[in-house]
């Protein structure tokens, strides 16, 4: 999404209908039919395509695609082959088609002809293709100056149906996701019952899917509350009760695609010699196979964070990373460190690293 506004590239979605029954299977497999099929009860019938169940269905329909997609001139992406890529007619930048099974994101100058060739020439049956307005749970729209828009608004209307359903009642409106200062490592209230365990576990995976699409906002309360899923307590379900409260308070949030790269002409970068230290006069490795660069450069900046003894039980803190390409969030991060340090420093130190590393696998995801 963010490229296609980077390199003002159309974006379309697609979704190929009964996508497995166009692929056919590699293995023999057979039924014998029973007294639906009439008069041809106890014939043995071969299968030939690939049906929803079958074990192999998804290896299948990869393998169709991955042939439709290499005829079209596109090659999986280095970083992710379910991410498709090939330069425009131009040469100048690189158009992409994103797959999650059989929903389909297009990033290119013609989408409509893509669209069109999967229809003609390989018989796809593509429902609801067009302008991209809602994917996998995100919806997509355009603010009165026409930058992109990203909010999960109708799965966050989702969630509240479901909470309503199983409480009966809607969920109190919040200002933040869990009282600051709150360590529900140390609850001692009565476990839950069987039912409230289930509604536990479906609240925190309505939760981290909430934040992947986006609401990074409840990604630490959503991590700090993901451990005590084998053994919930009364206190820590109250939480996420509370949590439901503040996205619904909260469901207006959204990303804007800001392509514009951020100014920090005014900000002095201390040079240092590193010569004498054990990190030696290093450079950056770069791959020798990466594409050739197409499209506009991006400025990439990284936020990171620590908070010392977040769970005062182990004595672990808790890492936050946000990471922005010119000045558009494009991944969060959140996750109780592996060690226990007992000081700001060795925390904050931890918590660099991390993001040291992600920032250098995020360069060469752009590569």
């Amino acid at each position: 999404m963010f490229l296609s506004e980077l390199n003002a590239l159309k974006l379309w979605g697609a979704d190929i209908g009964n996508a497995f029954l166009e692929a056919f299977t590699e293995e023999k497999i057979f039924i014998v039919a029973g007294p639906e099929f009439g008069d041809r009860k106890g014939h043995i019938l071969i299968i030939s395509k690939a049906l929803y169940g079958l074990r192999t269905s998804g290896a299948r329909w990869h393998d169709k695609l991955f042939d439709v997609m290499r005829d079209m001139g596109f090659t999986p992406s280095k970083n992710d082959p379910d991410i498709w890529m090939r330069p425009s007619k131009d040469g100048k930048v690189y158009e992409y088609i994103a797959v999650y099974v059989d929903d389909l994101a297009i990033v290119a100058k013609d989408p409509a002809e893509i669209c069109q060739i999967l229809r003609d020439k390989f018989k796809f049956k593509l429902k609801g293709d067009g302008p991209l307005e809602y994917h996998l749970g995100c919806g997509y729209w355009r603010d009165p100056d026409g930058t992109l828009v990203a909010d999960p608004k109708k799965y966050i209307e989702t969630m509240m149906e479901w909470y309503e359903k199983e409480f009966g009642e809607k969920p109190k409106k919040m200002k933040t996701p869990l009282e600051p200062g709150d360590h529900p490592e140390i609850d001692e209230s009565p476990e839950c019952s069987e039912k409230d365990q289930s509604r536990y576990l479906t609240m925190i995976g309505q939760l981290q899917w909430l934040v992947a699409l986006g609401r990074f906002d409840v990604f630490c309360a959503t991590m700090t509350m993901s451990k005590f899923r084998p053994a919930p307590r009364e206190g820590h379900i109250s939480r996420l009760k509370r949590m439901y409260g503040y996205v619904s308070e909260t469901r207006t949030a959204s990303i804007r695609f800001c392509t514009a790269e951020p100014n920090y002409y005014d900000i002095e970068v201390p040079q240092h010699d590193w010569m004498r230290t054990v990190y030696g006069n290093v450079k950056e490795v770069i791959p020798e196979d990466i594409p050739e660069p197409k499209g506009k450069p991006v400025v990439t900046t990284s936020y990171v964070d620590a908070n010392l003894y977040h769970d005062v039980v182990t004595g672990k803190a808790v890492t936050a990373i946000l990471h922005l390409l010119n000045q558009t969030p494009i991944d969060w991060y959140s996750k109780k460190q592996g060690t226990v340090e007992t000081a700001t420093f060795g925390s904050e130190f931890s918590a660099a690293k991390t993001a040291t590393d992600q920032f250098v696998d995020l360069r060469n995801t752009l590569r």
